[in-house]
């Protein structure tokens, strides 16, 4: 029996972006839609916190495996900010458009103001046990927004050493180098093993 993992999200573009990285570990990914998984409050202080608590209650509340994020965009010259508040900047309605203008409306009066994104993500079993790692990807950040791909702050920002935005490349480029892709790369590892270690689990294999 293929290992089951629920991914302690409602966001739709996380989903297909998580799929899209842990693609070839042969588990059964969920979404949280899919197991009725209540959305967790992000009270925690710093991204890897609220990735702990997100993943550590999910796997209490449906007894698999899970895995949970939290990222945001983390601005120098807003001396940090948005940081843990990147889903809701401008306001609980958690609107992405209203969000990224608050920063560009922000550091108007900056040039090219340098940022990063930053990624914590987690793996809790129903037993506690947990692991987090994180992963950044430096960048500036541009006006006017340009792109379609991705979502968020994907538009406004333009990762270093590239001449686009985030969301003006395509998912595999973006992937390759973003905060999200490097942080759930580095927590593939521990996945498999915590997974292949669970007595209720089937150990998964590696595909390709």
């Amino acid at each position: 029996m293929t290992a089951r993992l629920v991914l302690a999200t409602h966001n739709a573009g996380k989903v297909a972006e998580l799929r899209d990285i842990l693609t070839g570990l042969d588990v059964e990914l969920l979404g949280a839609d899919d197991v009725d998984l209540p959305d967790v409050e992000e009270t925690g202080e710093t991204f890897a916190a609220n990735a702990v608590l997100k993943a550590t209650v999910c796997a209490a509340a449906v007894g698999l495996p899970c895995v949970a994020d939290d990222s945001g965009l983390v601005v120098d010259a807003l001396d940090g900010a948005p940081g843990v508040y990147s889903a809701r900047y401008a306001g609980p309605q958690r609107d992405d458009e209203a969000n990224l203008q608050l920063v560009l409306d922000r550091t108007a009066g900056e040039e090219a103001p340098t940022a990063r994104f930053v990624c914590a993500a987690a793996i809790a079993m129903p037993d506690g046990t947990v692991k987090v790692v994180e992963g950044t990807m430096e960048g500036t950040i541009v006006r006017p927004p340009r792109g379609d791909n991705g979502f968020g702050y994907d538009p406004i920002f333009q990762p270093e050493g590239h001449d686009r935005t985030s969301a003006e490349m395509a998912p595999e480029e973006k992937h390759a180098i973003s905060h999200r892709g490097r942080a759930f790369r580095a927590l593939r590892p521990h996945i498999h093993a915590m997974l292949a270690a669970a007595p209720s689990s089937e150990p998964p294999t590696e595909q390709g």
